[in-house]
Parts: C-alpha cells; sequence; structure tokens
C-alpha cells in the first residue's frame, strides 16, 4: 500500500519514520499547508468542496493508499476519502471519539461519521475505542441513533459509563438498550483476540476502509490536540493486522499528530480552547513517530 503525506500542518513529515520514506522513495509527498487553516477543525462548504474535488482526482487511477494528514482536526477529510473509494464498503473506525456531533458548520472534525454513514455505498460504520465525552447523551449530540440500532452503525468504546437516551431504540452489537439507557459492552473488559474474531465475521463487505486518530491512544503512546483514550497500541496494530489479512483493504487514512493551533480564524481558535485540553509544554513528539511507524508497518503488506 503506498504512504501519501498530506502536508496541512508540519506535524508528520518532520518525523523520522516519514522523513526516510520520502528521502527512499517510498511515500509521496502532497504540501498543501496553503490550505490546513481553512480546513482545520472545520471548513467552509467552499474549502471542503475544493478538497474533495482535488481529493477525488488523486484517486481516480491511484491504487489503495494509506494517507496521513496530521492532526485530528483534520478528520472530516475522511468523509471525502471515503467518499472516493469503491464499493460496497465497511468503514472501521478508531478514535477516542464517536465524531457524532451536531455541528456548524457539517464539514466538522466532530461530524464527519454522519455524512459517512448517509453515503449509499457505505455498508456499516464499526466506531472503535472512544472513551470521550461525546458519548454521553448521544441524542442531544447528533448521533445517527436510527443507524445504531439498526446496525449500521457500532460502536464499542473502550469503556464508558451507560447512556441515557430518551429516544426509543434498539440493541445492537455493541451495546444494550435498558431502562432508558445504551448499556456499552466496554472493550477494557473483553478478550481482545475474541473480540477481533467477531468483529472479522460480522462485517458485512468484502471491501474496507480503515480511519484511525490516534488519539484512540493513552497519553504514554501518543500526543495529540484532543483529550485521549485508553486502547493500547499493541492491541490498534493487532487488529490492523486482522483486518487487513482478512479484507480487501481499498484505502486508510491516520490522524491525531500534534500541531500547534493556527486555525484562521477567531471562531475556530475560540472553539478550539474551549474543546480541547490545553497544550502540553515541550510535549514527547516522538511518541507520535513510533506509533505512526508501527501503524504504517501494520498497512505495509497491501497491495
Amino acid at each position: 500500500m503506498q504512504v501519501r503525506i498530506l502536508d496541512l500542518d508540519g506535524s508528520v513529515v518532520c518525523q523520522p519514520p516519514l522523513r526516510d520514506r520520502l528521502v527512499e522513495g517510498r511515500a509521496h509527498l502532497f504540501p498543501l499547508r496553503h490550505w490546513g487553516p481553512s480546513l482545520r477543525l472545520w471548513a467552509t462548504r467552499r474549502a471542503y468542496d475544493a478538497f474533495d474535488t482535488f481529493w477525488r482526482a488523486q484517486a481516480e487511477s491511484a491504487e489503495p493508499a494509506l494517507t496521513l494528514v496530521g492532526s485530528g482536526d483534520y478528520h472530516h477529510l475522511t468523509a471525502s476519502f471515503v467518499g472516493a473509494a469503491p464499493g460496497p464498503l465497511s468503514v472501521v473506525h478508531f478514535d477516542n471519539h464517536p465524531d457524532w456531533c451536531w455541528s456548524m458548520p457539517q464539514r466538522h472534525c466532530g461530524s464527519w461519521v454522519n455524512h459517512v454513514l448517509a453515503m449509499p455505498h457505505v455498508a456499516r460504520v464499526v466506531t472503535i475505542g472512544p472513551s470521550s465525552h461525546d458519548l454521553a447523551r448521544p441524542d442531544r449530540k447528533g448521533a445517527d441513533l436510527e443507524a445504531l440500532s439498526n446496525g449500521r452503525l457500532e460502536v464499542f468504546p473502550w469503556r464508558h459509563a451507560p447512556s441515557r437516551v430518551v429516544k426509543r431504540m434498539g440493541s445492537g452489537a455493541g451495546h444494550s438498550v435498558e431502562d432508558g439507557q445504551i448499556v456499552w459492552q466496554n472493550l477494557e473488559d473483553m478478550d481482545w483476540e475474541g473480540f477481533l474474531d467477531e468483529l472479522v465475521t460480522r462485517l458485512p463487505t468484502r471491501r474496507v476502509w480503515i480511519t484511525v486518530d490516534k488519539d484512540v491512544l493513552p497519553r504514554d503512546e501518543a500526543v495529540t490536540n484532543w483529550d485521549q483514550g485508553g486502547l493500547p497500541l499493541v492491541k490498534l496494530v493487532a487488529a490492523i493486522r486482522r483486518l487487513t489479512a482478512r479484507f480487501e483493504i481499498v484505502g486508510a487514512d491516520i490522524c491525531g499528530d500534534f500541531a500547534p493551533g493556527r486555525y484562521g480564524n477567531l471562531l475556530k481558535l475560540a472553539e478550539a480552547r474551549l474543546d480541547q485540553p490545553p497544550p502540553v509544554s515541550d510535549p514527547p513528539l516522538w511518541l507520535n513517530a513510533r506509533a505512526n511507524d508501527q501503524l504504517i508497518r501494520a498497512f505495509e503488506n497491501v497491495s
């Protein structure tokens, strides 16, 4: 699988494993920092459509690619990647957040899953690893509870308390509904290999897109712009290896690198300060280089 780096914020190209791959011709660089501020966190329709047009032109004749985009503030670009991929397909999504919230504008890093669920060639989205408060009161956050009830959306938190809902809904693979609450099947309490066995037998399509936000990892394994979860890197790598051995991977993307905030306007800056934890002084960015190197190696045998 070819490796593509969309250099939107400078966070990836400086990492030795990625820099070495670029020098050796094992990765392809797209210098896109001129688009970084307009796409970061959220994008206007004009900015998003411009990127979408650009990406579809790249995807027309290309073999499946692993795309690194930098900060998790760009995770909404995954909707463009999936939209251009051949279907029918399933999306396997590793993240500390379900990315199902209402947002303005709609093209937001916290709402892209809803757009993907609306795509006719996407059979299912499986979100693995969230622990964030976005799972609380999902009926108020913008979650597609109909998709969660009918199985087109499955969510498996790493750990989260039951979530109260008012809307009537059904149980699913990753949850049960009891007395007005969604009771999650927390992965922290489950056998990981057993969970992966069930996952690969339940996915409804041969084609799969994999998207990874490194904020799903604990703080001793990655440094991100967001609050982080607890899924160990070794378990994430094992899941990717299982999926790549079993399915046709039509593409994949990785975000969740740390990049200082350059948001383009005051509204984005204010939102980032409200939603994101204060940045760490002198963050150990080598953790991201190590994590990216292991994740890329997990995808290397995909053709």
